[in-house]
């Protein structure tokens, strides 16, 4: 009996403790499973299609009453297999979110908001973190031949060291364009010939020319990669981007379903694109250009507005630039989605400042890879980086070949345990933002008996949030639901002034429009006005 009762408290333990490391898949889709069966009124989980791998895209519908109806935002998470932290601060936000549901604010939230979790959108790709070889992958499952030789997978990535993860190679050779770091040996980087620097040793992947094509891992296991595949600058042919945009199963079914869900204002996705630390400036060049490649001018102003939220509510700093691959999906958002569209990597390694107290000088030369090699040491990080070690390599027989350097992951993924705050902070940003949304309401409304049997209905049409119902660029697109405002007459009523039904390209935030209308006849009316983005607003009036 009192083993029972030990064994029994130890699971339960067990599952009290919070989780020690990234989740894979499975763990991924029981965290869904759980929050959707404990919580039916607020959450609903669907899958909207299988990978090639065999694995779900998972949507997470996360509102009360009709979630169609109200205004929403898209939360996408790996968009990049590597990118793990998306993946987590997707899932985390709709756990965070959920948890708060019973107070005030989150209720009103709920009650206004609808959120589209897409949780991860590389599953195949993610799951080699967990896999016997460790390295960065963002390709699904898709057979390709990336070289274009007629055969597949025959030159992948080989663990030359047999540490289970894929790191570098440094080559001794008179032709290398790589020296070391002067402020770190550990660390490669490239010599300037224009300041008559030579390098010394060539840096590679670590691997082996299998097809003897000259080549090292050119034609491994990796597929197409998401944030490649989309439709707005799709740069067909390039290695993981796909022979033709949303060529990908799991792209096809998220833009399915995202192309009908029209009450979608703005997309958030976490991957390497970053406009939320940093705005994309207005370029008037490029926003002139028949095919559109720069933002109008209104919504570069309501990036930098939504940035600066940003920065207040996570208090990050020192962010990378922003990276446009071609076919990524902040791209796509803003130019072929016509919504706001807004993305970050949400977490990226701090300056490290030199320990003066340990006698550390500034870099004279500032490098990501020594940068972090400074920070982890500071924060008490180990295990992320393998020492150089020698190796005999077939292709290389005659010269020096050392195995090592940064452990994959790690530049890009914060260590575990401090994803709980980076979740709570980017749960913070994602209700701010819907705080910010367009809302229609109707004030003022005026009715006024005149002769002959007739009335003069007014009101005043009101944008009372910090958002315009509609992107700039939404405004040029016919395939938006514009704002509507319809007066509902009976077969007595007749409209003898003013436009039964009117259409708006869009309501600037905090602005109002006037309507007006003579109505002949008696009995009620009904005026309906809104659309899918903001909120539709009905108001029923005695003639």
């Amino acid at each position: 009996m009192k083993r029972t009762l030990f064994a029994a408290l130890l699971v339960w333990m067990w599952g009290s403790l919070p989780a020690q490391e990234y989740s894979n898949f499975a763990e991924q889709t029981n965290r869904l499973n759980t929050l959707a069966k404990a919580n039916p009124t607020l959450v609903t989980l669907r899958s909207l299609t299988k990978t090639n791998g065999g694995k779900d895209i998972w949507l997470l519908t996360i509102g009360t009453g009709k979630t169609e109806n109200k205004p929403a935002i898209a939360v996408i998470g790996g968009t990049e297999g590597s990118h793990l932290l998306g993946t987590e601060l997707a899932i985390g936000f709709a756990e965070n979110l959920i948890k708060g549901s019973n107070t005030d604010s989150i209720k009103n939230l709920l009650a206004k908001t609808t959120y589209y979790v897409f949780p991860n959108m590389s599953p195949d790709a993610m799951e080699q973190y967990f896999s016997k070889l460790k390295y960065e992958r963002n390709g699904n499952a898709t057979q390709t031949d990336d070289d274009r030789d007629g055969k597949l997978n025959e030159d992948g990535f080989d663990d030359l060291d047999g540490n289970g993860k894929i790191t570098l190679m440094r080559v001794e050779s008179p032709v290398g364009d790589y020296k070391m770091h002067p402020d770190d040996p550990r660390v490669l980087i490239k010599a300037d010939p224009s300041k008559g620097e030579k390098g010394k040793y060539l840096l590679l992947m670590e691997g082996i020319d299998n097809d003897k094509d000259g080549q090292l891992n050119e034609d491994g296991e990796g597929g197409i990669a998401f944030n490649k595949n989309l439709t707005y600058k799709h740069s067909t042919f390039a290695a993981g981007a796909g022979d033709f945009p949303a060529s990908e199963k799991e792209t096809r079914a998220m833009l399915d379903f995202l192309y009908d869900a029209f009450n979608v204002y703005a997309v958030i996705s976490f991957g390497s694109n970053n406009n939320l630390s940093t705005p994309i400036a207005f370029n008037p060049i490029a926003a002139r250009e028949r095919i559109l490649a720069g933002y109008l001018e209104p919504d570069a102003k309501v990036n930098m507005m939504v940035s600066e939220l940003y920065n207040k509510v996570t208090g990050l700093k020192d962010a990378p630039k922003n990276v446009n691959t071609g076919g990524d999906i902040l791209s796509w958002g803003y130019f072929h989605f016509a919504r706001f569209s807004f993305s970050t990597p949400g977490w990226w390694v701090p300056r490290a400042k030199p320990d003066t107290a340990k006698k550390e000088k500034a870099f004279t030369i500032e490098d990501p890879t020594a940068n972090y090699l400074r920070w982890a040491q500071q924060q008490g990080i180990s295990n992320t980086f393998t020492e150089w070690k020698t190796v005999q390599h077939p292709d290389y027989p005659n010269q020096k070949v050392e195995v090592g350097g940064i452990d994959p992951y790690v530049l890009t993924n914060p260590p575990y345990k401090m994803t709980v705050e980076l979740v709570k902070k980017h749960t913070d940003f994602l209700v701010k933002l819907a705080g910010q949304q367009a809302e229609i309401d109707v004030l003022n409304v005026k009715t006024e008996k005149l002769a002959n049997g007739l009335t003069r209905v007014s009101f005043d049409l009101v944008n009372k949030g910090g958002l315009s119902t509609h992107s700039k660029l939404g405004e040029r697109s016919y395939f938006l639901k514009k704002l509507k405002v319809a007066v509902k007459t009976n077969d007595k009523q007749e409209i003898i002034g003013g436009r039964k039904i009117s259409l708006l390209s869009s309501l600037d935030a905090n602005s109002s429009q006037s309507f007006s209308w003579i109505i002949k006849g008696t009995g009620k009316v009904s005026i309906e006005a809104g659309c899918p983005t903001a909120g539709v607003k009905t108001i029923d009036l005695s003639l």
